[in-house]
Formats: structure tokens, C-alpha cells, sequence
């Protein structure tokens, strides 16, 4: 594989500085820190240049906080000036890591994502009769330092960039030599990019006819329940040795009838639903909003925004007598205004209106019997006669 260099000039051109600065400012301009860095832009981003160059260039200051979404995570937010460089050098860097992932890798990935995720596993649900799902124990707190920078020497070649990526990862929990920050963009990238020889480790065993992959969530499908047990056991040694991670529960091949949790969903070959996790979530945010509006915090039309963003989640599952459900419950005030189902919506205006007189006929017909207004009216006889005449 031939290593890739001389990106460094072009990590450090103005021009990447300053769409580096945008994409990281992007949904964020009304913060102090970033209202700041954009008043003396150019002069901030020439600092930032030269620190570069001389490698006086601090890094790895974060804001800590934790969410519950829906389970604990220690979110590591770099300052906004570390985050223009993470954007400046991934702009680069991205597109050679890019060529590391199968197509079967969905995660952080331009074109791909969760919803085409989901629909890859449910054509391979269709059409296989077993599923192997497995996932890392505690992936990004895991990555060991030293395989990943071995990996990407295997990569770069360029010094500077590999001394930047290297004193990113060993600026975190570098005491453990394992981790990478989770709310970082450079993590997402390395992280997705450390997993690329599973993929095709599973993905060129014959058993498997299906695979697919979602960070450090995967699923192998096949037919065969035997060679799945022992695709399982080489998935499992594999991890083990050659990566220096662990699975987070033994591997056990499953039926594909039987449905599989997966992102957030219950994948069967003819349907998918949301899974329980995903229920009592929903239940808990809807609970949430209807009572921020009892007190007043909230309006109707701030209530509808946020029940969009949260409806959209679950809109790729057959959940619409759940939610409607739901929200009767707690008697939304957006109930009837959900989004994403104008289909439905407009059949139920269809059923609103008059079945003899549909409302969009009425003036026209009016305006014929204006515009004809003048001709002579036959009576039934005559018109019989004129009929027959013509015939």
C-alpha cells in the first residue's frame, strides 16, 4: 500500500484555515468563544499558522460534561481553536482515510449514515436466515494508542501530520495509552478508520453473506447456524490479538425471525420497529415537553420544532399507533400536526370534505352555468329528439 505525503502545505494554506474556521463556527456563532475568534479572523488564524509551523501549538483542552442519551457518556469538547485545526487537517486527511473503509462502513462517512444503515440491514434481514450482531466493549475508551499510530504509519508518510495525529491521541488519557475523546472530530475519523481491517476480516469469510457496520456496532448474516458459531469464535480471537479490544458479550448467532436491536430499532425480515430502549425514551422526552408547556416554558409552535427533531428519529420504524398513542397520553398540542407523514395528512382533509359536493367543484360548475347561461334548455323530450337526430 503506498503511503501518502506532502499534505502539509496545504493543512496550513489560509484558504483551509478559513473554510476550517466556518465549518467549526457552523450552528455556533452566537458563542462568546467563537463571536471572539471571528472579530480579528485573519489575525487569529495567521497565530494559528505559525504555531503550526513551529509546533508551539497547544492542545488538548477540553470542556468536560456528561450525557444520559441513553446511556452515560463523558463528552470531551475541544476549545474552538483546536477544533478550526481538527476540521483544517481532517479536511485533508479525511479523504485518505476514506480510502481505507469498505462500502459496508457506514458511520462518520459522507453518503452513508444511520438511515442507509438501517436499510442495509434490513435487505440482509430479508434474505439471510441467521445474524451474528456484535459490538465493542467500551470502544473509544479503548483504542490502544500504540496499534493506531502503528497504523497510520502504514498510511502517512508525511512527519508533520503524523506528529499532530500522534500528539492529539497521546493528549488524552495518555497515562493508560488507550482512548480517544468522544466529541472529537478527529475520534470519529481515527476511530472509524482503526476498525477498517475488521471489516474485511468479516466481510471476506465465505460464511458471511451479509455485512454491515456502524462504528463499533456490526453484524455478520449467513445461513448456516454452525459456521456462524465458529465465524463467531474467529471474530472474537481476532479482536482480541490483533486489535487489543474486547467484544461485549460472547458471540451467539441468532434468527433472523426472531428480530435484532440494532441503532436504536427492532429489524424483523418483514417490518422494523422501534426497540424498548427506544420506546421509553420516546415516552420520557414526550413527558418532558408536554410539561414544559403546562408551565408555560414552551409554546405551541416551540413544542411542534422539538417534536419534530424527536419524530424524526423514529419515522424509519412502523411506530405511527405508537406515537399517536403517546401523545394522546399526554395530550400534545401538536397532535395532529406531526411531521413527516403528509400522506396521511391529506387523506385525512380528503375525508374532511363533502363527499356530494367536493369543495374544489363548486365554483366551476358555477362558471359553467354562467358562461352557458344563454343557450336554449331542452326539455328531457327534445333533447331525446336532438339526440336521435344526431344519431
Amino acid at each position: 500500500m503506498k503511503r501518502v505525503g506532502n499534505l502539509w502545505p496545504a493543512i496550513t494554506e489560509r484558504e483551509n484555515l478559513v473554510r476550517a474556521f466556518h465549518q467549526a463556527a457552523r450552528g455556533k456563532r452566537w458563542k462568546l468563544e467563537v463571536r471572539r475568534f471571528s472579530e480579528n479572523l485573519d489575525r487569529r488564524l495567521e497565530r494559528l499558522r505559525d504555531e503550526l509551523l513551529d509546533r508551539s501549538f497547544e492542545t488538548g483542552r477540553f470542556h468536560v460534561f456528561e450525557v444520559h442519551d441513553p446511556k452515560r457518556r463523558t463528552i470531551h469538547a475541544a476549545h474552538f481553536q483546536e477544533r478550526v485545526f481538527h476540521h483544517a487537517l481532517m479536511n485533508l486527511c479525511e479523504p485518505v482515510l476514506e480510502k481505507q473503509s469498505i462500502f459496508h462502513s457506514y458511520a462518520c462517512r459522507k453518503g452513508k449514515g444511520r438511515l442507509e444503515a438501517i436499510g442495509a440491514a434490513e435487505k440482509a434481514a430479508r434474505a439471510c436466515a441467521w445474524h451474528l450482531k456484535l459490538d465493542i466493549r467500551k470502544y473509544f475508551e479503548s483504542v490502544p494508542h500504540e496499534f493506531l499510530i502503528s497504523r497510520l504509519h502504514r498510511v502517512f508518510k508525511d512527519p508533520e501530520v503524523l506528529y499532530w495525529l500522534e500528539k492529539l491521541l497521546r493528549g488524552h488519557r495518555c497515562e493508560e495509552g488507550r482512548g480517544l475523546p468522544i466529541g472529537s472530530l478527529t475520534s470519529q475519523h481515527l476511530a472509524n478508520f482503526y476498525l477498517g481491517p475488521l471489516d474485511r476480516f468479516c466481510h471476506g469469510r465465505q460464511t458471511v453473506k451479509a455485512y454491515c457496520r456502524y462504528m463499533d456496532d456490526f453484524v455478520c448474516w449467513g445461513d448456516d447456524k454452525a459456521a456462524m458459531i465458529s465465524l463467531g469464535g474467529e471474530i472474537q480471537r481476532y479482536v482480541e490479538a490483533d486489535l487489543g479490544l474486547t467484544l461485549k458479550h460472547p458471540p451467539s448467532p441468532q434468527p433472523t425471525s426472531r428480530g435484532m436491536d440494532f441503532l436504536g430499532y427492532r429489524i424483523f425480515p418483514s417490518h422494523t420497529a422501534l426497540n424498548r430502549r427506544s420506546k421509553l425514551r420516546y415516552r420520557r422526552r414526550l413527558a418532558t415537553l408536554a410539561k414544559l408547556h403546562d408551565r408555560g416554558v414552551l409554546n405551541e409552535g416551540q413544542v411542534q420544532q422539538r417534536l419534530t427533531a424527536l419524530t424524526a428519529f423514529v419515522l424509519p420504524a412502523s411506530s405511527h399507533a405508537f406515537r399517536r398513542r403517546v401523545m394522546a397520553n399526554h395530550r400534545m398540542p401538536a397532535i395532529g400536526h406531526e411531521p413527516g407523514e403528509p400522506g396521511r395528512q391529506l387523506e385525512q382533509q380528503r375525508e374532511q370534505l363533502p363527499r356530494r359536493e367536493p369543495q374544489q367543484q363548486r365554483p366551476v360548475q358555477h362558471e359553467q352555468q354562467h358562461r352557458f347561461s344563454c343557450r336554449p334548455q331542452l326539455s328531457p323530450g327534445e333533447l331525446d329528439d336532438s339526440q336521435m337526430s344526431r344519431n
